[in-house]
């Protein structure tokens, strides 16, 4: 089942396409967004057990066997399967390092399912309503939220792997992430979390000012500083190196000088993107 929504170019005649040589692909077209594009290929499927990804994934082979073993063990009611980078530039294999993380440094128990790797009972998505259309980001996760206080059990598939390109450059990943704080701004997610990242980029800011004007404090600041910058990027780091292994110096150098970069305009984009959500959130 692929669920058109709203494409301009030719995605529905490239599918229909394939659907017209393999009677398994079907082809529907409903929704204004991704929250009602997913619903709308749920909605026309009829089987009682759904698997869902996004287009322009490449899914491991074993993917739909791996996310649907829990529910058909009767395990779990919604199952979240993984996804790892798949770069193809130095930027966008740093920028996977940074961003995602590996399948070993999951708590299972607190995992929350994305619609890129994602499978549940057709029932469960009826209880709950579906995904939320009002919802232009975050909706997988809303969606998790509705399932877990609906009392429906959830799973953790690490082996039910997708691969995604990460985004090509600065301006790119920038806009991703406002868009994506500002989906946690209209769904009132993370409050906390948020705060706490204004709350120490301010204290920065002031430390920083503080420094320029005690000449005492520029050593001792920096060397502050230094070690608050290394825990922040170390995981990071970590993820990066070994993947660096068959890089030329200069490149090497390059991404590692990219991964603090990569932090930065990440929260920034957060920072913007969060209070633009909640304004919408209070006018909605």
């Amino acid at each position: 089942m692929v669920n058109d929504c709203l494409s301009s170019d030719a995605t529905p005649q490239i599918v229909a396409a394939y659907a017209a040589r393999h009677p398994q692909i079907r082809l529907v077209r409903g929704g204004h967004n991704i929250p009602s594009g997913r619903n709308s290929a749920v909605a026309a499927a009829t089987s009682p057990l759904v698997a869902c990804t996004d287009a322009g994934l490449t899914l491991d082979p074993n993917w739909l066997a791996a996310i649907i073993a829990p529910l058909e063990c009767g395990a779990a009611d919604l199952v979240g399967g993984f996804f790892q980078p798949a770069p193809c530039s130095l930027f966008e294999l740093t920028l996977g390092a940074v961003n995602y993380r590996t399948a070993d440094e999951v708590d299972p128990a607190k995992f929350l399912p994305f619609g890129k790797s994602m499978a549940f009972r057709r029932e469960v998505w009826a209880a709950v309503g579906g995904f939320p259309e009002w919802a232009s980001h975050c909706e997988d996760l809303l969606f998790d939220f509705a399932v877990e206080q609906a009392g429906f059990r959830r799973a953790f598939a690490p082996n039910a792997t997708v691969h995604f390109r990460p985004r090509p450059n600065l301006p790119a990943f920038a806009r991703q992430y406002y868009y994506y704080a500002r989906g946690d701004g209209m769904a009132g997610l993370w409050p906390k979390r948020h705060a706490i990242r204004y709350a120490v980029y301010a204290a920065g800011m002031l430390f920083v000012a503080l420094m320029a004007r005690v000449p005492a404090m520029r050593l001792p600041g920096a060397l502050l500083i230094a070690v608050a910058t290394a825990g922040y990027t170390r995981g990071p780091y970590r993820r990066l190196l070994p993947r660096l292994a068959d890089q030329a110096p200069v490149q090497r150098a390059t991404a590692i000088a990219l991964v603090p970069i990569i932090r930065v305009v990440g929260d920034l984009a957060k920072m913007i993107g969060y209070p633009v959500g909640l304004a919408r959130r209070r006018t909605r």
